[in-house]
């Protein structure tokens, strides 16, 4: 059913079949990690501590959907770079929640879910290209 959904995205919008597939699966995972997040700031975390919390959590969860879901590659010794993407990520995303409070954005919730988009775009790319490719 995901892969007829996907497919008939595809073909409508013209966007390629992996992107779609990444939009869905990336949706559900940031949405994973940014409940993690959001609970652990209701719980009185550090926003730097509950992106870290949020980012290992989520670590687990989402290397076998984009696995399985997005770049067809289940390979478990692959688990090492998907670490070292999300670890830079977690620095990127540490860096945007600095700089959009700074720049005034008080909501730690508005925040963190804009630099979870913006981290969730890069991720794609490092994934793609490092951790997933088929060489």
């Amino acid at each position: 059913m995901f892969s007829a959904f996907c497919k008939q995205c595809s073909t409508l919008t013209k966007i390629p079949e992996q992107m779609i597939r990444f939009l869905c699966v990336g949706v559900m995972n940031t949405a994973f990690a940014y409940g993690l997040y959001a609970l652990f700031i209701f719980l009185g975390l550090h926003y730097a501590a509950a992106v870290l919390g949020s980012t290992l959590i989520g670590i687990c969860f989402s290397f076998k959907t984009f696995g399985k879901w997005v770049f067809f590659n289940t390979d478990n010794r692959r688990l090492i770079r998907f670490f070292a993407v999300y670890g830079g990520c977690y620095f990127i995303n540490v860096g945007l929640l600095k700089m959009l409070t700074e720049a005034g954005l008080d909501n730690w919730y508005a925040a963190g879910l804009i630099s979870s988009l913006i981290v969730a775009g890069i991720s794609f790319v490092l994934n793609k290209f490092f951790v997933f490719s088929k060489k």
